[in-house]
């Protein structure tokens, strides 16, 4: 099947208890959670019907194959290779966000947190009742990027333990650079603070970026740093359970899977089967989703220019951040939904004025949202 071909097929979900589908009615296109519209890669889908067929679901580990498998893809896609006792295994990147907070700081402890962000991130402080900092995001030569001189204002506090680092960011839409990323470890070795990388959206460069693991950097930030990575993402794989950890650190990765054992259940066996399929031999589904999803980026660029929605550069993620601001709306999400189309709220992230758009959807469900939404505006100009 042609990489068109198999991008381009709409799938009805309404029927299948998705979350994405079900949230609002049936004449609302919902382009809001981070979950695309697209068929999973076929070797994904024959390992767990192979995996079915043997009819036993009980207890399992995760294997030495998945763990090569990972390591491998990093070794391929970043130029690091993780030890793999450094690896814990989870059902979720979010819980494990959480679990990082709770079981690596204390609750006199201060997290600090690049913002606008993805919300789970500011949740996991303020639901384990720690002191929170949102440093602001800023744009630069149309880029956002996070403000360093605020990050150190707050790093330099007696209080700080940790930089809560969400990389590629979601919604920003920015890959950090290799200056960047030095800056913000230089501040984290100054004042000793523990750095916590989502770097779920790794996998979704759109641009000649380049993803570089902040615990790639050097030695210090390897010890000092908690990566965050799962499948789900790219290969849409979200509903399977699968993420990992990986902690250099053996007294942080001690304390971490201290805590874990404790709260957090191991990943669904499938999820284990799926995420290896997808890292071992997804790398042509990979390559022609980005393809597609860089079409479907361009697609929006074009459709927005000589309107007043602005978009910064997007480096990666299929979730575009729009700001609407000039619009004047007074609520953007409810404005969005009466139009037609669910999106993200920018205000659920720290941003009000800015929308979140997921375009991880075939072209024709693009071009519909996008055509209800510029004409809802059209009596905005």
């Amino acid at each position: 099947m042609s990489q068109e071909t198999r991008f381009d097929i709409v799938l009805d979900r309404r029927h299948s208890h998705s979350d994405k589908w079900s949230k609002y009615p049936a004449d609302v296109l919902p382009m809001w959670v981070a979950d695309m519209d697209f068929d999973a890669p076929e070797c994904v889908k024959q390992a767990l019907q192979e995996r079915v067929q043997e009819g036993i679901f009980g207890y399992t580990h995760p294997p030495k194959t998945l763990v090569k498998a990972i390591q491998e893809h990093c070794s391929t896609h970043y130029q690091w290779t993780p030890h793999a006792a450094h690896f814990a295994h989870l059902p979720g990147l979010v819980c494990a966000l959480h679990l990082c907070v709770r079981a690596l700081t204390n609750e006199e402890d201060r997290v600090i947190v690049p913002s606008p962000v993805y919300y789970h991130l500011t949740k996991a402080p303020m639901m384990a009742e720690r002191k929170l900092d949102q440093i602001p995001f800023v744009l630069k030569g149309n880029r956002w990027t996070v403000d360093l001189e605020s990050l150190r204002e707050s790093c330099a506090k007696a209080d700080a333990k940790m930089i809560l680092l969400c990389n590629p960011h979601n919604p920003g839409a920015t890959v950090y650079q290799r200056e960047e990323l030095e800056s913000i470890h230089a501040i984290a070795q100054q004042y000793d603070l523990l750095v916590v990388s989502d770097e779920i959206h790794c996998d979704l460069i759109l641009t000649n970026a380049t993803h570089i693991p902040f615990a790639s950097l050097n030695e210090d930030a390897a010890q000092r740093t908690v990566t965050l990575m799962a499948p789900s993402k790219t290969f849409n794989l979200a509903g399977l359970a699968y993420a990992f950890a990986i902690i250099s650190n053996p007294k942080l990765r001690q304390r971490f899977n201290k805590a874990r054992e404790a709260l957090i259940p191991a990943p669904n066996l499938l999820g284990l089967v799926a995420a290896e399929a997808a890292y071992r031999d997804g790398g042509t589904w990979h390559q022609e989703l980005l393809t597609y999803l860089r079409g479907n980026l361009e697609y929006i660029q074009t459709s927005i220019s000589g309107t007043k929605i602005k978009m910064a550069e997007h480096e990666a993620t299929y979730l575009a951040w729009l700001d609407v601001s000039e619009y004047k709306l007074t609520d953007p999400h409810a404005f969005f939904v009466e139009a037609g189309v669910g999106i993200s709220d920018g205000e659920g992230f720290g941003a009000p004025g800015f929308i979140r758009l997921n375009f991880g959807c075939p072209k024709s469900q693009l071009e519909e949202a996008m055509n209800r939404i510029l004409t809802s505006l059209a009596d905005k100009a």
